[in-house]
């Protein structure tokens, strides 16, 4: 069983910036694909950046330039740097491990941008 465990979230206003971490209770986390997704109340869950074990990235047309995801194998973490934030970035932040042929989340923290 894998856990993860995400911190860094919080109240910031617009423009301003967060940093979100996310801790895997596993080894040799390099092997597995991470990301992060989120979810506004009333909308569905939706993919904001992905990183590969190689490192890797992909990004939401909608956070590219603002966000960058990051991860540290060797500290099994996973990281998203969230610049100019917006209201519309509001929601619950999950970060997710693939370990096929598992998918693994974290309770999620929330991040609230006001304008």
């Amino acid at each position: 069983q894998v856990q993860l465990v995400e911190s860094g979230g919080g109240s910031v206003e617009t423009g301003g910036s967060l940093r979100l971490s996310c801790a895997a209770s596993i080894v040799a986390s390099s092997l597995y694909d991470m990301g992060w997704y989120r979810q506004a109340p009333g909308k569905q869950r939706e993919s904001v950046a992905t990183i590969t074990g190689g490192g890797v990235t992909d990004y939401a047309d909608s956070v590219k330039g603002r966000f960058t995801i990051s991860r540290d194998n060797a500290k099994n973490m996973a990281y998203l740097q969230m610049n100019s934030l917006k209201p519309e970035d509001t929601a619950v932040y999950y970060c997710n491990l693939q370990k096929w042929p598992n998918s693994y989340w974290g309770q999620g923290t929330q991040v609230t941008v006001s304008s």
